[in-house]
């Protein structure tokens, strides 16, 4: 199999996201983050207010990737088992990782309860909230998240099976594009701005339809498809631009700019001045990790907190260890990644149906 070469804009893209979303988590729960708005109340408030919005990132980029590995099959006669096939092992890459994460987060919940009465633990896992989120339907039946991130995943997936459906269903892509942009806009201007919807790939399909229209308007093979895929990303971009006039969301801005710059530069290797460096070899290692990332931080958030009640550091109210702690807890994710990645992510790439 050929190797495929890494990304730049990619792999700088998940980085970043991955970073802002554990700091966001950090600003957002227990008393470290309480105690570290002490000393920096602006970017502490920044954070918590805007750090989210990585998660526009990740599905603009999501949908890009997704969109790169199913025009493989654009010239290929597809059955219903091979579609099948495609669904679960997309299921068999996200799981053996989230799984251990959330083990992992619920020995941390544990131990947390001992010393933390806050609402961001939450109460004693059950067995059907564990197999509800094994499975990516905890949000559907309504069931409390064991972990910050475990709602994204289970959205990946969804996303992920109704694009592969769409793909399989509409070979030509002309009508694919249409109905991804139509989905898109519904999403943008209508579903995403309901909590009713929060669980279902509609929701969603905004942001992560972006990133599809941006593959297939530069990368695609068939010159009519790309110019088609263009018209698309523009005319949403204008859709965009106008509900704007009435009132402004950021998240529809970010996620139209963060397609863009994948339309314009998805495709770059890294400049050769920095890939050698340190900066360009920490890209590349961060990027391959920051899923696992992703999934294992909120359990040092957890055992960080745990600390700080424990050792009755909070008695002092330093912000100053808030802040230290809280590095560490970016830290000791990034190791935890790194070990997850090679233990788990990794070998269990190669489990296929």
């Amino acid at each position: 199999m050929k190797k495929v070469a890494p990304l730049f804009l990619i792999d700088s893209l998940k980085v970043f996201a991955a970073l802002l979303i554990i700091l966001h988590h950090l600003s957002s729960y227990g008393q470290i983050a309480e105690d570290a708005r002490l000393v920096l109340p602006g970017l502490m408030t920044w954070l918590f207010e805007y750090g989210r919005y990585a998660v526009q990132i990740f599905l603009v980029m999501a949908g890009y990737l997704a969109a790169q590995s199913l025009s493989r099959y654009a010239n290929i006669q597809f059955s219903a088992n091979g579609l099948l096939k495609l669904i679960l092992n997309r299921y068999l890459r996200l799981f053996a990782p989230y799984a251990a994460a959330l083990i992992f987060t619920i020995v941390c919940a544990y131990i947390a309860r001992f010393w933390i009465n806050d609402e961001f633990v939450g109460q004693s896992e059950t067995l059907a909230q564990f197999l509800a989120h094994l499975f990516f339907i905890q949000g559907i039946l309504g069931l409390d998240s064991i972990s910050a991130g475990a709602w994204y995943i289970a959205i990946d997936w969804q996303l992920y099976s109704v694009l592969a459906i769409l793909f399989v269903t509409f070979p030509r892509y002309q009508a694919l594009i249409w109905l991804i942009s139509v989905l898109a806009v519904s999403s943008l201007l209508f579903f995403n701005r309901s909590g009713d919807y929060e669980a279902y790939f509609i929701y969603f399909i905004g942001s992560y339809g972006l990133g599809v229209l941006a593959y297939l308007a530069s990368r695609f093979e068939d010159p009519g498809i790309r110019r088609l895929g263009k018209v698309a990303l523009i005319l949403i971009g204008l859709i965009i631009a106008a509900a704007s006039i009435q009132q402004v969301w950021l998240r529809n801005i970010l996620a139209w700019l963060v397609a863009l710059a994948l339309y314009l530069w998805g495709d770059a290797q890294y400049p050769k001045e920095i890939v050698q460096k340190s900066i360009g070899k920490a890209i590349a290692w961060g990027g391959q990790r920051s899923y696992c990332a992703f999934l294992i931080h909120f359990a040092f958030i957890l055992l960080a907190n745990t600390l700080y009640i424990a050792f009755g550091l909070h008695a002092h109210e330093s912000g100053t260890l808030a802040i230290a702690l809280m590095l560490g807890v970016v830290t000791t994710s990034a190791i935890a990644a790194n070990y997850v990645y090679r233990w788990i992510e990794v070998p269990a790439n190669k489990l296929k149906v």
